[in-house]
């Protein structure tokens, strides 16, 4: 079966996110999709104003959680294909179609985009460096993340968010589970989607020490995958993704992974 951009939910979890929303929303306009789902959770600002605005189909959540206002997104959508997207991200003109072809292409359940990092600070050229090395490579790959990313909407049938992910980050145990108990394939795409981020070491370490609260949680969770993840944050964010990065003349993305591994393995430990 061939998709169109007409055969796709865009779901967009958000908390608080007048500042980057509005930019999300305009840039998710022109994608032709069947339906745009905003699902707040809670926010104290004027988020929710602005989507409706937008003419957004707005879901209010008092979960308290981001797994399950994912799966509210998810269940709002009829169509074939649900595409989440978060309110930092911000698609050119096309972009959905082509992820969509990158699904069908690949003959995959689920697809993410590559990203780059919307020009700016130091950090900001660090970190699209380091998604040059580490993630922006097309094919078939197990961990991957929840955004910006489309899904068939079949896997839902299969797996669900909602009251199984960890109270924060929902990627890793989803993509875990998801492996783990189905034959489902997942990747990544060579769509390309521009990602906003301030830009100041404070909002980078502060996104480093939330990761790695999200990856205390998944070790309480799945405590046999423990071990795993020491070894990602301290040999392969310290040691294999600066080797890589320094073979790709990429030495901010060196530092940005030996940042990001030690303050994330940090926060693991006392969280």
């Amino acid at each position: 079966m061939t998709y169109t951009t007409r055969d796709v939910t865009i779901v967009v979890c958000a908390k608080n996110e007048e500042a980057r929303i509005g930019a999300c929303l305009a840039s998710l306009r022109d994608q032709e999709a069947r339906a745009i789902v905003v699902v707040d959770g809670g926010s104290t600002d004027a988020t929710v104003l602005i989507a409706l605005n937008f003419g957004a189909d707005v879901r209010i959540s008092h979960a308290g959680n981001l797994p399950t206002d994912r799966q509210i997104g998810a269940d709002r959508a009829d169509t074939p294909l649900v595409c989440f997207i978060d309110a930092d991200h911000r698609l050119a003109p096309g972009d959905l179609a082509r992820l969509i072809g990158d699904l069908e292409r690949a003959d995959l359940d689920v697809c993410q985009a590559g990203i780059r990092i919307a020009p700016g600070s130091f950090w900001n050229r660090a970190e699209s460096d380091f998604l040059d090395v580490t993630h922006n490579v097309p094919g078939e790959r197990h961990m991957i993340g929840v955004a910006p990313t489309i899904f068939r909407r079949g896997v839902f049938a299969r797996l669900r968010f909602s009251g199984q992910g960890t109270p924060s980050i929902d990627d890793t145990d989803f993509f875990y589970r998801l492996h783990r108990d189905t034959p489902l394939r997942t990747g990544i795409g060579s769509t390309v989607i521009t990602q906003a981020h301030e830009g100041s070491w404070k909002s980078y370490a502060a996104k480093f020490r939330w990761y790695g609260r999200g990856d205390g949680e998944f070790c309480r969770k799945h405590p046999e995958r423990a071990r795993s993840m020491w070894f990602h944050l301290l040999v392969r964010y310290p040691l294999i993704y600066p080797a890589r990065a320094i073979r790709a003349r990429r030495p901010r993305a060196a530092l940005y992974a030996v940042a990001q591994g030690l303050l994330r393995f940090r926060a693991l430990i006392t969280s």
